[in-house]
């Protein structure tokens, strides 16, 4: 699995922890920004991350800001992109198998590392279960190509 991650000065710092979760996980990434705590510009980084997603050059992408809804509402303005704000286990693990999201936002100001890492853990090692979910991501797709 590939995932790009990136993030806006509000999730710098949670980054760096995911960076290390994923380095242990094996799973490899590229960080797409930004790489400290300078004030930048979250769409700047939700756009660059989904569009690599959406263009089939990662599987998955990670996204996290200060609170996640702003990086999260950019991601998810790029046609092909599902991504899911998520802060508890539950909505990490049902965002995949319901949903087959495939950018994850998280907010930095919102919740901790060790809950981060348990978000990121669950929600790359859950798979889409498909069946009736599948019907509902066709309304979505075909909605988008209007």
């Amino acid at each position: 699995m590939k995932v790009a991650i990136a993030c806006d000065h509000g999730g710098f710092n949670l980054k760096q922890d995911i960076l290390e979760l994923l380095k242990g996980m094996n799973v490899e990434f590229e960080d797409f920004g930004c790489y400290d705590e300078c004030a930048v510009d979250y769409p700047d980084y939700a756009f660059k991350v989904s569009e690599a997603v959406a263009a089939g050059q990662f599987d998955r992408g990670i996204l996290i800001c200060g609170t996640g809804i702003g990086i999260s509402i950019a991601a998810n303005k790029v046609k092909g992109i599902r991504c899911a704000l998520v802060h508890d286990l539950f909505s990490a693990k049902a965002t995949r198998e319901h949903n087959d999201s495939n950018v994850l936002a998280m907010g930095g100001r919102v919740i901790g590392p060790g809950l981060a890492r348990e978000i990121v853990s669950v929600w790359l090692t859950t798979d889409f279960m498909g069946a009736h979910h599948t019907a509902r991501l066709k309304k979505i797709s075909d909605y988008e190509n209007v």
